[in-house]
């Protein structure tokens, strides 16, 4: 497994116990920085990424309602949720991440953590995402 794919995992990691906990995601990413629950470090990447979830989060989680065809944020399995948040990050934000290795882990992190369904979900819903992610950015 790649450092950015183990990132990746930490980061879902920490924004699934922040929402489970309902927590805010950067007072437990400081707390795990400083006081981490496993030996290694919370990876830069994964920072970057709680970091970048966190400041885009209310614009992210419009795009996933609006074309996620029915599904509210809420009705979303909390792993799903999660990894769409990462991979919409990725695509719109993270111009150093290709849109189809965001859509590809996020996908694969959803068939390691997730239902049987939630692979499918996730790359059909970052996919639309990536679509029109040109026209999101000014």
């Amino acid at each position: 497994m790649g450092s950015r794919t183990k990132a990746r995992k930490r980061a879902m990691d920490l924004l699934f116990e922040a929402d489970q906990r309902q927590l805010d995601p950067l007072a437990l990413l400081a707390q795990r920085i400083v006081n981490p629950l496993v030996e290694a470090a919370v990876p830069q990447y994964a920072a970057d990424i709680v970091e970048g979830v966190s400041a885009h989060r209310d614009r992210i989680d419009e795009l996933l309602e609006t074309y996620s065809q029915g599904w509210t944020i809420d009705r979303m399995p909390a792993v799903d949720r999660e990894l769409l948040r990462i991979g919409a990050w990725e695509i719109i934000y993270n111009a150093d991440v290709p849109q189809a290795v965001a859509i590809d882990e996020a996908a694969d992190l959803a068939a390691q953590l997730s239902t049987d369904d939630s692979p499918a979900f996730v790359t059909g819903l970052l996919n639309r995402i990536a679509e029109i992610a040109p026209t999101l950015l000014d």
